[in-house]
């Protein structure tokens, strides 16, 4: 008795047609197998594809006595160039492949592999050069760098023909063709063959790429007949040698398939392994520095030899894990030689095709643990590798069928590799990039950027901004980035350097206002991320560290910096001078602070000075600008008095000149559209007269995706009502276009014209409160005595009257018209516009391009005493946004834990409150559709906050209601406003106390326990657990929180927020 396959719904005639995404088919892949399992079923045109994703399927399907490989698909489009080459070739029936795989297999033996070395070294050499010449400001495209690497490296080492791609501005023609002709290739295999002959247009292109690719194979083919190579080549051997078995030799036109298949697949395959390698690194400094640490202890500054190949074990397992989560061939497809039965119940035809998502296989948590999706090279060292369970890694395909070329990849990636780290640092050119890719019969990393850092050259700082959202350059126009800012020049002033670790832009402004203020204090500044400073703090200045922790985890552009320091040794910082200003949020009762004081403590640990004691900023109470600025003033009071720095009046900031009077608009942008959302859907959920609440909707740009709990980025603009209070109070046109120059580090768009209305809108933060410092610089400008007396008075009572009411610079300046200050100094007194950062309430297996929000909506009465209220600045311009609008965003990894487990059979215990909701309505949503596909799913219990069923229930009509209907999660709500419908209960930690037997039940079977919401929440729901345990255990509070701690590792996470 068979069990059908499960499959999505599906449209007549056409099928799953368009339930595979056309651009990158193994996100849906993925999505799908994670939504109805290990196996499903889609069917195109009425033919069956089985798709297989786990490794137990894998495995079985590995047996070469009852599957083989099928040449289908957009594989069997690309014989329309390939022929009978060795991928494409149908085997057992075309005999040509028996003779190439034959004569060619000695080719790639390991002598002859070790013979290309010189020739491999010569092609990685300039690629070096090219990184040398250009630079660390230099945006470099590594995916583009290394397929010229290879495609160059195959010609050279295998055919004795020198591309020279490095000596061109643009890709080699054949780089191009061979891109758009794979992609085509794969689009043809899912069109009618009725719709793709009224194509014309393209079918002309197509055979156009396909001109272009094998002219490149007959001028190699020109060029070894009048020049025959004085070394025996993979071309030499195919125009002469003769198989053994059967005294054959390769027709004209295989020999030109073959030339073609290595040409291809010799490089593209390898390119995006390299590209791969580098990105798992720079996104895991600890396996980076373990590598460029075997690498210098190994080799130091000598070339890697040929001795030296297969001899790097940390290099080898980098490979091997780069493979496995990186796999550049995802998926390989085969068919039964006879009419099967797959797992022993699902029946599979003769004949019909089994795609095998290796992609998928490789994260099989069964066999490389609850880890999967991390990077773990330790995984494969040690004889881990070796005793991995039967086809469990297979990114170079199976069987007899293999990829002949393996051992030249392997060599290849090794060298280039190995020179890359011994020549440079690396750093990412978005600190915050995610992985995006791009598949044509392969996948690779897209819009990936790095910078190249020669090693040999003196340490030089790159203030990377710290997200593509900050950034006034266009993602396309990536010539260069900025470096290291240098504020002044002049004899006089003496180096200090500024670092700053930071992933929302908060600690970079903050590091921006020391570099612009050093000037004035005597010192020429040099300012950069942290990673840049990394092995070579420097020594001939002052250094000044503004960082931050997210979760206890250094920011994305410190990562590396924090591994390095961990890991140094004795007093590697003798003759350093620094001081730390640590930014943090004291909700993450665990992690407050964790990295500012690790580096404050292991900079002085090694022998570092400190010239002050650790600043500590928290974000969570208002008064974190001024703590910065107490912090500041004690910092340039002890470098004067350590260094003997003479302070200067003259030192410009930023200057202003007017461009036009407003009588044309500029169009501002500062990303292109490819970067920005659409708003698809923006609905209240709450009561008129309730807090708001709403529900948005919007598609994600092309390439961009997320995981269930990940978080999303936004890039706001501050309310329209509060940018023309400040446009009216300096007197200005809305249309007035300006332009800023500046000789000090800054996040203003500076030596182009911009629009007043824009600048003030999408660049500074108009209602921070006032610190001390901004009194200060208002008090020196030009007032009356009434002015003076006021601010003075805002002086001596900061904190009653500033702080306290969070009355901003802004507002002191509209009741105080007769203050005198400068629109440019306004500006230099305002914080640089913030990311903001939502939790997404949305699984992609609901909409893989779309993401959902769930927030609350600041409109409240302005306790500084204005009559207008309060509005939150990106709350409000979320609430405000219709469907069309664009909006910049991007998609942030939230804890790696804050993901609902990969087993859906695992219950989840889940608390939150008001908009806290939001994630765990993803984890839900993503249960709910799996549920839906037919898989087992656990029951969940979810204690859920807020005032009452008619005003903020938040989609308890809805979604609440039909995933409670479908069984997959148990509601158990707290009305603080309506207790009668809450069993008494008014908050959840009441709800978790009155169900406490349900709550039990629940995390014995294993439950993972998720608390989203305030600080105040997640202590509450700690304290409540916590006084069970002592009540039940008959324990004190020091043994309760023990067992807690205990019974709750690697069970218990939380995502805080203010």
């Amino acid at each position: 008795m068979t069990t059908p396959i499960p499959s999505p719904p599906a449209v007549p005639f056409l099928g799953h047609v368009n339930t595979i995404d056309r651009a990158l088919p193994l996100r849906s892949i993925s999505l799908l197998g994670q939504q109805y399992g290990e196996i499903f079923q889609l069917f195109v045109f009425g033919e069956p594809r089985t798709f297989v994703t786990s490794y137990k399927m894998l495995n079985e399907v590995s047996d070469e006595k009852r599957f083989m490989k099928k040449i289908s698909g957009g594989l069997k489009q690309v014989r329309n160039a390939a022929g009978d080459g060795l991928f494409t070739a149908f085997v057992p029936e075309e005999q040509n492949w028996y003779i190439a795989h034959r004569l060619l297999m000695p080719c790639f033996g390991t002598a002859s592999i070790y013979n290309m070395f010189d020739d491999m070294m010569d092609v990685v050499s300039q690629l070096v050069l090219k990184w040398e010449r250009f630079g660390p400001r230099d945006v470099i495209d590594p995916a583009s760098d290394f397929t010229r690497l290879t495609l160059d490296a195959i010609c050279l080492c295998a055919m004795s023909y020198r591309l020279n791609s490095f000596y061109r501005e643009e890709p080699h023609p054949f780089a191009t063709a061979m891109v758009d002709f794979l992609i085509e290739s794969g689009r043809r295999a899912n069109r009618l063959s009725l719709v793709q002959s009224l194509m014309s247009g393209t079918n002309a292109k197509y055979e156009e790429d396909q001109r272009i690719l094998s002219s490149l194979v007959e001028e190699i083919l020109q060029d070894h007949r009048a020049n025959p190579p004085e070394k025996s080549d993979l071309v030499q051997v195919m125009l002469t040698g003769r198989d053994k078995e059967t005294g054959l030799g390769l027709s004209d036109d295989n020999i030109k398939y073959n030339l073609l298949t290595f040409l291809i697949a010799g490089h593209e395959t390898t390119s995006g392994m390299l590209t791969f390698v580098i990105y798992f690194l720079l996104k895991n400094p600890e396996a980076m520095r373990k590598l460029r640490e075997e690498i210098d202890s190994t080799l130091g500054d000598r070339p890697m030899s040929v001795q030296d190949v297969n001899k790097l074990p940390y290099l080898i397992a980098v490979l091997r894990e780069s493979l496995r989560l990186g796999p550049t061939a995802p998926g390989r497809t085969v068919t039964p030689i006879g009419d099967t039965v797959l797992d022993g119940k699902y029946a599979i035809k003769k004949g019909n095709s089994i795609i095998v998502s290796i992609w998928a296989a490789h994260r099989d948590p069964k066999i490389w643990g609850d880890d999967a999706d991390k990077f773990r090279p330790e995984r494969m060292m040690d004889g881990k590798f070796e005793a991995l369970p039967p086809n469990a890694w297979q990114p170079f395909g199976f069987g007899m069928r293999g990829c002949i070329g393996r051992p030249f990849a392997w060599q290849e990636a090794q060298l280039t590799i190995v020179t890359i780290l011994q020549r440079f640092d690396l750093a990412l050119n978005d600190p915050a990039y995610e992985l995006e890719l791009k598949q044509t019969l392969t996948v690779k990393p897209h819009n990936f950027y790095i910078h190249a850092h020669p090693r040999k050259n003196k340490p030089r700082l790159l203030a990377i901004p710290s997200s593509v959202l900050l950034s006034s350059d266009a993602p396309g126009n990536r010539a260069t980035s900025s470096g290291a800012t240098v504020t002044a020049d002049g004899a006089s002033l003496l180096p200090l350097y500024v670092l700053y670790g930071s992933n929302t832009g908060t600690s970079e402004s903050f590091a921006q206002r020391l570099a612009a203020a050093a000037p004035a204090n005597g010192f020429r500044a040099s300012i950069g991320t942290l990673d840049s400073a990394t092995t070579h703090l420097p020594k001939d200045g002052p250094v000044l560290i503004v960082t931050a922790s997210f979760e206890g985890q250094p920011a994305d552009n410190a990562a590396h910096f924090v591994e390095w320091l961990e890991n140094v040794k004795d007093s590697a910082f003798d003759g350093v001078k620094f001081a730390v200003f640590g930014c943090g949020n004291r909700d993450w009762v665990n992690t407050y602070q964790r990295i500012p004081t690790l580096i404050d403590r292991l900079l002085a640990d090694h022998g570092a000075t400190r010239l002050v004691a650790r600043g500590e900023g928290d974000a969570s109470e208002a008064e974190f600008f001024e703590t910065f600025d107490k912090w500041e003033k004690m910092v340039w009071e002890k470098l004067t008095a350590e260094f003997g720095a003479t302070a200067s009046t003259d030192v410009a900031g930023i200057a202003i000149k007017t461009v036009s009077a407003g009588t044309e608009r500029a169009e501002i942008l500062r990303q292109k559209d490819t970067a920005l959302g659409t708003v698809v859907v923006n609905k209240a959920l709450t009561a008129p007269g309730a807090p708001i609440k709403r529900h948005i909707e919007l598609e994600l740009p092309d390439g961009m995706t997320y995981r269930t709990g990940d978080y999303l980025a936004i890039l706001p603009t501050n309310p329209e009502r509060v940018v023309r209070r400040a446009i009216a109070r300096f007197g200005l046109s809305a249309e007035q276009e300006i332009e800023i120059s500046s000789t000090a580090p800054t996040s203003l768009p500076v030596n182009k014209p911009i629009s007043v209305f824009s600048l003030l809108s999408g660049y500074v933060e108009l209602q921070q409160p006032a610190t001390t410092r901004d009194i200060d610089t208002l008090l020196k400008s030009k007032n009356s005595e009434h002015s003076t007396k006021a601010l003075q008075g805002f002086a001596a009572n900061y904190a009653e009257m500033v702080f306290k009411k969070r009355f901003s610079v802004l507002g002191i300046l509209e009741e105080h018209k007769d203050i005198d200050l400068p629109f440019s100094t306004f500006l230099t007194m305002l914080p640089s516009m913030r990311i903001r950062q939502y939790s997404i309430s949305s699984s992609p297996l609901w909409n893989a391009q779309r993401v959902s929000l769930t927030i609350s909506v600041v409109d409240a009465p302005a306790i500084s005493g204005r009559v207008e209220p309060f509005l939150g600045v990106a709350s409000t311009y979320l609430a405000n946004l219709k469907p069309g609008d664009k909006v910049q965003l991007s998609v942030r990894a939230s804890n790696a834990a804050f993901h609902p487990p990969s087993d859906p059979t695992v219950p989840l215990l889940m608390v939150c409150a008001g908009s806290g909701l939001a994630p765990l309505r993803g984890f839900l949503q993503e249960r709910a559709m799996q549920k839906q596909a037919g898989r087992e799913v656990a029951k969940s219990l979810l204690f859920f906050g807020c005032r009452a069923p008619g005003e903020d229930f938040l989609y308890g009509e809805t979604d609440l209601k039909e995933w409670s209907e479908l069984g997959i999660v148990d509601v158990r709500p707290a009305f603080s406003r309506s207790l009668g419908e809450s069993q008494g209960c008014r908050y959840v930690q009441d709800r978790i106390r009155h169900d406490k037997e349900d709550v039990v039940k629940v995390f014995s079977g294993g439950a993972k326990v998720y608390v989203c919401g305030a600080g105040r929440i997640a202590a509450g729901v700690k304290e409540t657990i916590i006084g069970y345990i002592k009540e039940n255990k008959q324990i004190d509070d020091a043994g309760a929180l023990a067992i807690f701690n205990k019974i709750m590792q690697g069970r218990y996470v939380t995502d805080i927020f203010e």
